[in-house]
């Protein structure tokens, strides 16, 4: 029996057969950050860039790019989501700004991988908004925080638990 699911029995690459599956509603958060220099930071939090709304736009192209993301990632299903929303916390320590993409749809096939590409959109945007005057920002720590419904159940980051 072929323990990879988007694998045939030749080694094929193949698109997962759901249809079997029963739809349930399907939660996915993710989160990642970037961080910059401190003149960046500020200018974000204070609404100085020039380039205008950074985490307002930064929000719109993690929401498109979750939409998106059967076009982006191979083999993965195209969704009707039913929420997609893109959060911004900010970490005047770190000088790091924290993106949380939640994500859900009624469905046969969860929803992570759009969680997860919501909020790598969302840096990028960010860090192209603001390339003029930080080049060196970083972006990191992008996972998957917590994916609730389907066959596998609840699952939760446990800080230390996993691979990172």
């Amino acid at each position: 029996m072929n323990e990879f699911t988007h694998i045939d029995a030749k080694g094929n690459a193949v698109m997962v057969d759901v249809i079997g599956k029963v739809p349930t509603t399907r939660t996915a958060v993710a989160t990642g950050r970037i961080t910059m220099s401190g003149e960046c930071y500020e200018a974000i939090k204070n609404g100085a860039m020039k380039k205008g709304d950074v985490l307002g736009v930064a929000r719109i192209g993690g929401i498109m790019g979750a939409k998106q993301t059967s076009s982006l990632i191979p083999l993965c299903h195209i969704l009707n989501l039913t929420k997609c929303g893109v959060d911004f916390i900010f970490h005047d320590e770190e000088r790091a700004i924290e993106a949380r993409s939640t994500v859900k749809c009624d469905g046969r096939t969860g929803v992570e991988m759009e969680a997860l590409t919501g909020v790598s959109v969302a840096l990028l945007t960010v860090y192209d908004m603001c390339k003029a005057v930080d080049k060196r920002m970083v972006i990191a720590d992008i996972h998957l925080v917590e994916k609730i419904g389907g066959k596998s159940g609840h699952f939760k980051y446990e800080q230390g638990s996993g691979s990172v």
